[in-house]
């Protein structure tokens, strides 16, 4: 069974910035479009950005944040720069296989004033 395992999230002030990676196992990350979601607190989850044969960001963090992978470590990895505290939330990776699945359990992103 695939295996998603998000880390580097942490607390961060406004304007800061994190890497958020996303371990995959049993996978072929390069063989997939792979994503980012995020679900704030009170909030649905919401599309941030994805990569397979094109790269796609939503509005909100477009020009902030960056997704790329490495195929050799089945990694996939999102840079965050420029946060802002609209930027809190539990951050997931996802696969793409028609539908987005096999969701990780997250890693929260918090970012202070």
């Amino acid at each position: 069974q695939v295996q998603l395992v998000e880390s580097g999230g942490g607390l961060v002030q406004a304007g800061g910035s994190l890497r958020l990676s996303c371990a995959a196992s049993r996978l072929t990350v390069g063989n997939y479009a792979m994503g980012w979601f995020r679900q704030a607190p009170g909030k649905e989850r919401e599309f941030v950005a994805a990569t397979g044969s094109s790269t796609v960001y939503s509005d909100s963090v477009k020009g902030r944040f960056t997704i790329s992978r490495d195929n050799a470590k089945k990694t996939t990895y999102l840079q965050m720069n420029s946060l802002k505290p609209e930027d809190t939330a539990v951050y997931y990776c996802a696969r793409n296989t028609g539908q987005w699945g096999d969701w990780g359990k997250g890693t929260l992103v918090t970012v202070s004033a």
